[in-house]
């Protein structure tokens, strides 16, 4: 089953990073954020992957074109112009890059993967959110519901610490960080069937999250995965530190593969 991973996007809110590259390539304890997905989806043996490139897209093609040179020991003669490959710590991933527009939107990019698709159901995620979800489970819980798509529903980490207080004011506790209002949001990680590309016929402009899941929600065909664990989107500079701090640690809860 391949997985296609939305890597095109501008980052405007994270311009102190993205204006020298893609989002994607932002790095969590020295690796991209985008290598930490896929990671996550190879400990689950998910290794054939569409990367849908868009903004500074080179780059990212850049670093897979180097990946296995970087990953190996290696001896170059330099008199006979040949490298020889020793021992290789690279995972068994192949990787689309695919061109899909400096402007496009998420449908649009999704659409223009269609061809490398075919007629098989696929995975999708943006690649800029980490987790600890059990994939397996949702491709379980898709195969179930049997509907067009299944979208992981997450509640994130709320953005400031609160406290209990009595009625008469008494603190009791602090609380870090605690989840949300209760509500669900969409947190990506998508199991898609071929047919969801009718949904997306409206050309580059296309927003996946406006009228293709709208639409796809009107006619039955959209299902929720609720996932409790963790989940978090490096959205701004703060959430790129609380990652890096979190992988510093050695206690990062996405980090599931050995």
């Amino acid at each position: 089953m391949k997985v296609l991973l939305l890597a095109g996007g501008f980052g405007t809110r994270l311009s102190e990073e993205t204006d020298l590259k893609p989002k994607p390539m932002v790095e969590i304890g020295g690796r991209p954020i985008l290598w930490h997905i896929m990671k996550l989806y190879s400990r689950y043996g998910f290794n054939d992957f569409v990367v849908l490139l868009g903004y500074k897209g080179y780059y990212i093609k850049e670093y897979f074109a180097n990946y296995f040179l970087h990953q190996s020991d290696v001896t170059i003669d330099l008199s006979t112009n040949q490298v020889s490959v020793h021992n290789s710590a690279s995972e068994p991933w192949k990787i689309t890059l695919l061109d899909t527009g400096a402007n496009t939107m998420t449908g649009g990019r999704v659409k223009r993967a269609q061809s490398f698709v075919g007629d098989e159901p696929f995975m999708l995620t943006y690649g800029d959110g980490v987790s600890d979800i059990d994939l397996s489970a949702l491709l379980q819980c898709h195969r179930e519901k049997g509907k067009a798509v299944t979208m992981t529903a997450v509640q994130p980490d709320g953005r400031f610490g609160t406290f209990e207080a009595s009625d008469d004011g008494l603190v009791s506790r602090f609380l870090e960080k605690p989840r949300g209002d209760g509500s669900w949001i969409n947190g990506g990680f998508f199991v898609c069937e071929p047919r969801v590309f009718d949904y997306l016929a409206d050309g580059d402009a296309t927003v996946l999250e406006q009228a293709p899941l709208q639409n796809l929600a009107r006619d039955g065909e959209l299902v929720t995965y609720r996932h409790p664990g963790f989940w978090k989107c490096m959205d701004t500079l703060r959430d790129k530190q609380d990652l890096n701090r979190l992988w510093a640690s050695g206690e990062a809860p996405w980090k599931t593969w050995g």
